[in-house]
């Protein structure tokens, strides 16, 4: 499927559930707060920036926000929330498109990064990242890690989440390190309906890699936005690279 399939005007109309799930205060308020931080006063630009889940009260946290968005329904939705002047946005991919002028932040959250489905494309959005910031800017990354732990021998699929009406399941392609999310949502009849995302999962060590690529250090990582420990349990990463300057 290709990106431009998945994030249709269906799915950007059902994205939005505010103040539950990654939309309730306490995932976003946090991400807010470190992202003002490491924006220091200046401007912030969100890679595949959506329907404007974090670019929104950043902005009205008084951070310039910026954006980049393959999907245009995705942005017509933002749009809602958020006129061209308050939030501008380039409509194309996080990989090669280009926003006016420099920032001292870029940032990608939820994992938008293993939306680019080759190693070569996720280099090229690092590098692309550097062009837009400023000497001693920062491009901040939160990435699941890989479960690939939990994973039985021989087997390619597992369940990560489960309740009464849905169900999340990955399956595996361990050879080409890819991944796709199967959403299941039913009710009480006999019928479900499937939604799917395709994914290149990334160990932190390569996306490290990446990151000297482009010519970025990495600067900290931690498990979550509030700044929790990143130790070998960790379900996900909250990294941040810093050019040179």
């Amino acid at each position: 499927m290709r990106q431009d399939e998945i994030w249709d005007t269906e799915t950007a109309l059902e994205y939005d559930t505010p103040g539950t799930g990654m939309f309730a205060p306490e995932a976003v308020e946090p991400a807010v707060d470190r992202l003002a931080a490491l924006a220091g006063g200046g401007r912030a630009l969100e890679f595949a920036i959506g329907t404007g889940r974090i670019a929104v009260p950043l902005a009205r946290r008084g951070v310039p926000v910026s954006g980049i968005e393959l999907s245009r329904p995705m942005l017509e939705r933002l749009r809602t929330k958020a006129d061209e002047e308050e939030i501008p946005v380039v409509l194309g991919d996080m990989a090669t498109a280009r926003a006016p002028g420099e920032f001292r932040l870029v940032y990608l959250v939820y994992n938008t990064i293993s939306n680019l489905l080759t190693q070569d494309e996720q280099v090229e959005c690092f590098r692309n990242a550097a062009r837009h910031l400023v000497p001693g800017g920062r491009f901040a990354v939160e990435l699941g890690v890989p479960e690939l732990q939990r994973l039985p021998p021989g087997q390619q699929a597992l369940v990560w989440h489960s309740e009464d009406g849905y169900i999340g399941m990955d399956t595996y392609d361990v050879l080409h390190q890819r991944l796709v999310s199967h959403h299941f949502r039913f009710g009480e009849g006999r019928e479900a309906r499937l939604s799917r995302s395709p994914h290149r999962y990334i160990w932190p060590a390569e996306l490290d890699l990446m990151a000297r690529l482009a010519g970025f250090d990495l600067e900290s990582r931690h498990a979550d936005w509030r700044g929790t420990e990143f130790i070998a349990e960790s379900g996900s990463h909250v990294s941040v690279y810093r050019l040179p300057g």
